[in-house]
C-alpha cells in the first residue's frame, strides 16, 4: 500500500472536509497521476485519512471506508459513529457511513469498497441492500473479495418480496404535500428507502455558521442494520469535521410518515446522548 506523506494528508483531509465526504473524479485522478497507481490502490492508501473522521468514544476502534463508483469515477468516504450513554445498535458502522454518502450525494452504484478491517455480520447485511451488490469488490487490508464470498447462503430483499434496492433511483413525486418544512428536506424525505415499514423519513440540521445537514431512513430486510434519518445527517456532520456538540444548532427538522412515526423514539434517544439540549421539530406527511 503507497504511503502518504503527512503534509498530504492534512491537505486531503481538508478537502474531504471540505467536501462531505465526496473524493471526486477529478482530484482521484490527479493522486492516480501523482503516485502512478491504479485506483484500488489509492482507495486503500486513503483509508488512514477515512479512517480520522472517526468518532469512537465507547470501543476506541477507528474504522474508515470507501465507497467508489467506476460509474461517476467518485469516491466517498465512511467512517463509524459512536454514541456516549446511547444503545450500541445506534451506532454507526463505517461501511454504512460510506454508503450513506454516496446515497445522499446522488450516486446511483457502488463497485467497490475499500475497508480498514474485515466488514462485521451487520455490515455485510447492510451491503447486501444495495443495488447490484453481488458485482461489487471488497478491498480488505489482506485480500479483495466478493460480498459472495463474505455472505454466503445470504437473506436479501428478495426474500421478502422487495423488488427495490437501496440506491435505485426513486420516481419523481407529482404531489408535493404542503407542510412547513424546508423543499430540500421534502426531497430528502421523498428519496428515503423504506420499503418493509413504509414509513419514508428524513432529518433536517440547520446550523447557525455550517450550513444544512440532511439524512434519509435506509431500512434493510434484515431490519436492524437500518439506519435511521437522523443517524445518516450525524454521520454527514462527521464527515464534514463537526458535531452537535461544537456547532450552534438552529433547528433540527424530522418529517415523516403520519401512519407509522416510528422513527420519532429514535431521533429522541440519539439527542440525548449530547450534552446540549436539542428539541426536534416534527413534521408529518399524511
Amino acid at each position: 500500500m503507497l504511503t502518504i506523506s503527512k503534509e498530504l494528508e492534512q491537505e486531503l483531509q481538508q478537502k474531504i472536509q471540505s467536501n462531505s465526504g465526496v473524493i471526486p473524479k477529478t482530484l482521484l485522478d490527479s493522486l492516480m497521476a501523482k503516485f502512478d497507481i491504479e485506483i484500488k490502490q489509492l482507495l486503500q492508501s486513503l483509508l488512514p485519512i477515512a479512517a480520522r473522521f472517526s468518532i469512537a468514544p465507547i470501543s476506541n476502534f477507528n474504522v474508515g471506508a470507501i465507497a467508489y463508483s467506476s460509474d461517476s469515477e467518485c469516491a466517498y468516504i465512511g467512517s463509524n459513529l459512536e454514541f456516549n450513554h446511547a444503545a450500541l445498535c445506534l451506532v454507526v458502522h463505517a461501511e454504512q457511513s460510506a454508503i450513506n454518502t454516496a446515497w445522499l450525494n446522488g450516486e446511483t452504484h457502488i463497485s467497490h469498497i475499500a475497508i480498514t478491517d474485515a466488514p462485521c455480520g451487520h455490515c455485510r447485511q447492510f451491503i447486501n441492500e444495495v443495488k447490484l451488490s453481488e458485482q461489487i469488490e471488497i478491498l480488505l487490508p489482506n485480500t479483495n473479495t466478493s460480498l459472495s464470498e463474505l455472505l454466503p447462503h445470504s437473506f436479501g430483499p428478495a426474500d421478502l418480496g422487495n423488488e427495490t434496492r437501496l440506491l435505485d433511483v426513486s420516481a419523481p413525486k407529482t404531489t408535493v404535500p404542503k407542510l412547513p418544512i424546508s423543499s430540500e428536506l421534502l426531497k430528502h424525505y421523498h428519496a428515503s428507502y423504506a420499503p418493509y415499514s413504509g414509513n419514508k423519513s428524513a432529518v433536517e440540521i440547520v446550523t447557525a455558521q455550517h450550513g444544512n445537514f440532511y439524512g434519509r431512513c435506509a431500512e434493510n430486510v434484515a431490519y436492524n442494520p437500518s439506519l435511521s434519518p437522523l443517524q445518516s445527517a450525524l454521520s454527514q456532520m462527521a464527515l464534514s469535521g463537526l458535531s452537535l456538540d461544537k456547532v450552534e444548532v438552529v433547528e433540527i427538522t424530522l418529517v415523516e410518515t403520519e401512519q407509522y412515526k416510528n422513527q420519532s423514539g429514535v431521533a429522541d434517544v440519539v439527542l440525548e446522548s449530547f450534552t446540549g439540549k436539542y428539541e426536534i421539530k416534527k413534521a408529518y406527511v399524511s
